[in-house]
């Protein structure tokens, strides 16, 4: 699996590296700037890109901006933000790209190296790996008297479960609940929100930030 790493911190960079070629992933580039990484993902085409939000030459949000553009150019292009920041502007404006193949995790919550290997190749097949705390700070955003505040606690725990990517099975076996009873909360869910239900878990979770993106 081919990979375009963007990483401005050397010692970091080089630790990934290692760490991706020992799962056997082929690292084509790791460059250390967002003009840079632009290039490197549009010329490259790569399987998965692993992106940090603040890279030079502002260390704000270019990496974050890189990502949008080259999936404008490149449709599709997974994506996974590996960050010690939620970037909430752009986040939403990556997240909410119906293309999916698309991540966004903290660097400092990220603790299993088989879960993030895992997440990788998740986003890699088109899906979602998304950290529970992003998609906390993006609910946080919607304000107490739009529709998201309509749901109730295991509701968000549903969506927020949702949007880590996965299956309605494996939220009911996290939750300690049945898969019947996660589907009544999905449909409910979506029914506050005004959204279509559908049976695909990712097209579902882009949905849902989709609606967050127009808030």
């Amino acid at each position: 699996m081919r990979v375009v790493l963007g990483e401005d911190l050397v010692l970091l960079r080089d630790g990934l590296i290692r760490l991706l070629q020992a799962y056997d992933f082929d690292v084509v580039e790791a460059v250390d700037s967002g003009p840079a990484l632009l290039k490197a993902m549009v010329d490259h085409r790569p399987d998965v890109a692993v992106v940090d939000v603040r890279l030079p030459p502002t260390f704000t949000d270019e990496g974050l901006r890189a990502a949008i553009e080259a999936r404008k150019r490149v449709p599709g292009l997974p994506v996974l933000v590996l960050s010690q920041y939620v970037e909430q502007l752009y986040a939403r404006e990556l997240l909410s790209d119906r293309g999916g193949g698309v991540g966004y995790l903290l660097k400092d919550r990220v603790s299993d190296v088989t879960q993030f290997v895992d997440a990788i190749k998740r986003v890699a097949a088109g899906g979602t790996a998304m950290d529970p705390e992003v998609i906390t700070q993006l609910l946080a955003r919607s304000g107490r008297d739009r529709p998201l505040a309509t749901l109730t606690p295991r509701e968000r725990e549903v969506l927020s479960l949702m949007a880590e990517g996965r299956s309605n099975g494996a939220i009911a076996a996290r939750l300690f609940v049945t898969e019947k009873a996660v589907g009544k909360h999905t449909a409910n869910i979506f029914g506050k929100l005004d959204l279509p239900l559908s049976e695909d878990d990712n097209r579902r979770v882009l949905a849902v930030l989709a609606y967050l993106d127009r808030l």
